[in-house]
């Protein structure tokens, strides 16, 4: 009897020394993966709950009310073809110092939510030309004011590679070139690996990041090789996962489907690492749990996190019966975006400055040309002013809080 007593005694041991690892790793302050919840260093449960800091760090045309000029590559170039490459260059380099701040954090706070997700674009890691700077970027820069902030304010961040070098997507989102290069370039793929392993070696004792967002968005459904782009997919993001583990075991990683982050059915191995959760997006259509259930069943079938990444951009009503039916269905949420001009489907609204209508015009206009550019473009000391006057009207004081909306995400 004392002998069985003894074996018991070392196998309720060799349990508790199983469980360890992971008890130890949450007392250093990070978020955690525990089935299909997230959990809190002292084991709370933790739904994300929060807004998308798009159009900072990688600028998207809608949000400056263009439709053709779209990506950050072809936003600049309009810019520069209006008022020249200088002017446009000291422009970025502001607008990245006004558009969020530590204002913009405090009052996100101030709302209730729990946290962030970054959009950023992979050039602000390199030494390429990219919003202002054509040598070192600021990249970590802009990232470690961020994480300071939120440290401040009590917010949790999600560091999301928007744009991933050669394109991850192929449509104007990721500022590519129209086609998923990086599915097929080995060189692509090495920088992808690389700035993530550079991401993660500087963070990797950081608990105010929650994970990396791999890549936003990957394969547009578009191509008709799409099937075979699709099954790229999972084992790219094992390459890149084993890359940084071998820097960073704290940090969830986050994995998105295809097809808009909507198709899961790429995935057939769900258990090559023990931190990872999957993360999906939505926009339009009904907001009931109906509409989502295959989103639930791939998450009940892992047994793993399933995360609504981007959401939105739609009625105040819509906005709060999808994050009702999201929460009810233990789905975390980011509703996309904070802030953008004029459309009050976001927390705040910039307004339009005057004259902005004459740069819309002009970004519609044919410019394939240099003829047609000349013959486009609008007075120069207008435009300026226009751009310094959107410099100032970004600012958070500046900007208008849109109530309802507000409402919708946090009552």
């Amino acid at each position: 009897m004392k002998i069985k007593g003894i074996l018991w005694s070392v196998i309720l041991l060799v349990a508790i020394a199983c469980q360890q690892p992971s008890q130890e790793k949450n007392e250093k302050g990070f978020i955690r993966v525990k089935g299909v919840d997230l959990v809190t260093p002292d084991g709370e449960k933790f739904l994300i709950r929060g807004t998308n800091l798009g159009n900072w760090l990688n600028p998207e045309g809608y949000m400056f009310l263009f439709n053709t000029a779209n990506s950050p590559a072809r936003i600049n170039q309009a810019f520069c073809e209006m008022v020249g490459p200088e002017f446009t260059a000291a422009f970025w380099r502001q607008f990245k110092d006004n558009y969020v701040t530590e204002a913009d954090i405090r009052f996100l706070k101030e709302t209730g939510i729990n946290s962030v997700r970054l959009p950023f674009h992979y050039k602000l890691f390199t030494d390429e030309d990219y919003m202002g700077i054509t040598g070192r970027q600021d990249g970590f820069e802009r990232v470690d004011s961020l994480i300071g902030w939120c440290r401040n304010a009590g917010l949790y961040l999600i560091l999301d590679m928007h744009d991933a070098p050669g394109g991850q997507t192929g449509d104007n989102i990721d500022d590519s070139y129209g086609y998923p290069w990086l599915l097929e370039n080995e060189d692509c793929q090495k920088q992808f690996v690389d700035i993530w392993v550079n991401i993660a070696s500087r963070y990797k004792e950081e608990p105010v990041i929650l994970g990396y967002d791999l890549m936003n968005e990957p394969i547009a459904p578009y191509f008709e090789n799409k099937d075979e782009l699709n099954s790229k997919l999972e084992p790219l993001y094992k390459k890149v996962v084993k890359a940084i583990r071998e820097v960073d075991t704290n940090h969830v990683v986050l994995l998105g489907g295809a097809q808009w982050n909507g198709n899961f059915d790429v995935f057939t191995d769900w258990n090559f690492d023990r931190n990872m959760m999957y993360t999906c997006h939505r926009y339009g259509g009904e907001p009931t749990t109906e509409a989502i259930q295959n989103l639930i069943a791939f998450r009940d079938k892992t047994n793993l996190p399933m995360y609504m990444g981007e959401t939105g951009e739609n009625t105040d009503e819509w906005i709060r019966n999808f994050r009702y039916t999201l929460e009810q269905n233990n789905i975390g949420w980011h509703f996309w975006p904070y802030k953008k001009m004029k459309n009050p489907t976001s927390f705040v609204h910039i307004p339009v400055p005057e004259n902005w209508d004459k740069i819309v015009a002009f970004t519609e206009c044919p410019r394939v040309s240099f003829q047609d550019v000349r013959a486009a473009r609008p007075d120069q000391g207008l435009v300026m002013k226009a751009m310094n006057d959107l410099l100032e009207n970004c600012r958070f004081g500046n900007c208008v809080v849109n109530e309802g909306y507000v409402k919708a995400l946090t009552e």
